[in-house]
């Protein structure tokens, strides 16, 4: 039990790497005898109150449930935009009425800030991705507003700051980097991280569910090596890539294979599976991790964070997003190869898994960044470094 019961509020979005990267923080933040809300979508009420949180109800506008997301940054950015719009409007009234004493909230729960300055209580961001450094704006954010459409953004950004009740109006300095971050990565995956302010932002490391929770996976007997595939939640319509994965991997002696092809994907146009093969729509990927031997991997941030913390040499195949950066991060790591879907045929994926998989030096750097990774603290220190924010 903390030693003072307070009323925490968590704003976030239905995206479920956006959900799943803070889960546990809600989790010990229950534990710890305080009163956790949860804004969020009910498509995710189920995860939400499994960590014992109330569900505050909001009806998201983003496209999570047909994952039909903009190619284009710009309208990516105002599907967030105009999200966050809609759902102050509808949390609003709960949190005017229930004031929270601290507000937590998702990189894309812009209502949550908006509340927080509105009311003058503290706010913290959880971020599931790397922050801003010194130099961001100048390095990445001009060259995003030269893109079409930017100049519109923000000027709807700038208006509903205006009237949302917020404090700060500048539309660079609102969704940029806040006043008080905890990222959820390893420090190591950070861009440019000497240049991250340390008074602002604090890398807890990932936060994941423990091993005692965690879903089960058994690893087979006779396999002397087990590989997983994952392109993650978002981008797995690519049957042509795992058909790829299929003539690399089948059929090797001693290697078992877990090839997860998300929903988008139907089994059947794969072909004939090996017996070398399982395939799944969904895995317990950690669980896998901890048993296996490579990983090839989208690099979305959680599963390079999983991969990280398993200690796993990866090979980075991105889709989109940040993935690409991921990527070449974890190609500087020296525990990672990138290989573009465009390049990854089965013959490219085969002579990358061995060379990865006998270099002692990729073994050697695994080894090291896990152990990097495990002494950040985690969701412990995330909770007691919320915490001391309630003081």
């Amino acid at each position: 039990m903390s030693r003072r019961r307070a009323h925490i509020a968590m704003v976030g979005v239905p995206a479920i790497s956006h959900v799943l990267p803070s889960l546990e923080i809600i989790r010990e933040l229950v534990a710890r005898g305080h009163r956790v809300t949860y804004a969020n979508d009910p498509v995710v009420a189920g995860l939400v109150e499994a960590t014992g949180a109330e569900l505050v109800p909001f009806a998201s506008t983003l496209p999570v449930a047909d994952n039909n997301w903009p190619d284009d940054p710009i309208a990516a950015m105002e599907l967030f935009l105009d999200d966050a719009i809609q759902v102050l409007e509808q949390v609003r009234p709960v949190y005017d009425r229930d004031r929270a004493d601290l507000y937590l909230y998702d990189i894309g729960g812009y209502a949550a800030r908006a509340l927080a300055e509105s009311q003058g209580r503290p706010a913290v961001q959880l971020s599931p991705t790397f922050v801003a450094w010194e130099g961001y704006e100048e390095e990445v954010g001009d060259a995003l507003w030269q893109l079409p459409g930017a100049d519109a953004y923000r000027a709807k950004f700038a208006r509903w700051l205006a009237g949302c009740g917020a404090s700060t109006t500048d539309v660079d300095a609102f969704p940029g980097l806040p006043p008080r971050a905890l990222a959820l990565i390893p420090r190591a995956m950070q861009p440019h991280a000497n240049r991250v302010d340390p008074d602002r932002v604090t890398f807890v490391g990932p936060c994941l569910v423990s091993q005692r929770e965690q879903e089960s996976w058994v690893r087979p007997s006779g396999a002397e090596r087990v590989l997983l595939v994952s392109l993650g939640s978002a981008y797995t319509r690519q049957p042509e890539f795992y058909r790829q994965c299929l003539a690399a991997f089948g059929n090797q002696p001693g290697l078992h294979v877990v090839l997860q092809i998300g929903k988008y994907t139907d089994p059947r146009e794969l072909g004939e599976i090996p017996p070398n093969v399982e395939v799944r729509s969904w895995v317990p990927q950690r669980a896998i991790l901890e048993q296996a031997d490579a990983f090839i991997t989208h690099a979305g941030m959680g599963s390079s964070n999983e991969g990280l913390l398993a200690g796993v040499p990866m090979i980075a195949v991105p889709q989109g997003a940040e993935q690409f950066m991921n990527a070449d991060r974890l190609v500087e790591l020296g525990v990672a190869r990138r290989i573009d879907t465009e390049q990854a045929t089965a013959e490219v994926l085969r002579t990358a898994l061995d060379e990865l998989v006998v270099d002692p030096e990729v073994a050697r750097r695994s080894k090291s960044l896990r152990a990097e990774a495990l002494a950040e603290g985690g969701t412990g220190r995330a909770a007691d470094l919320i915490e001391n924010m309630l003081d």
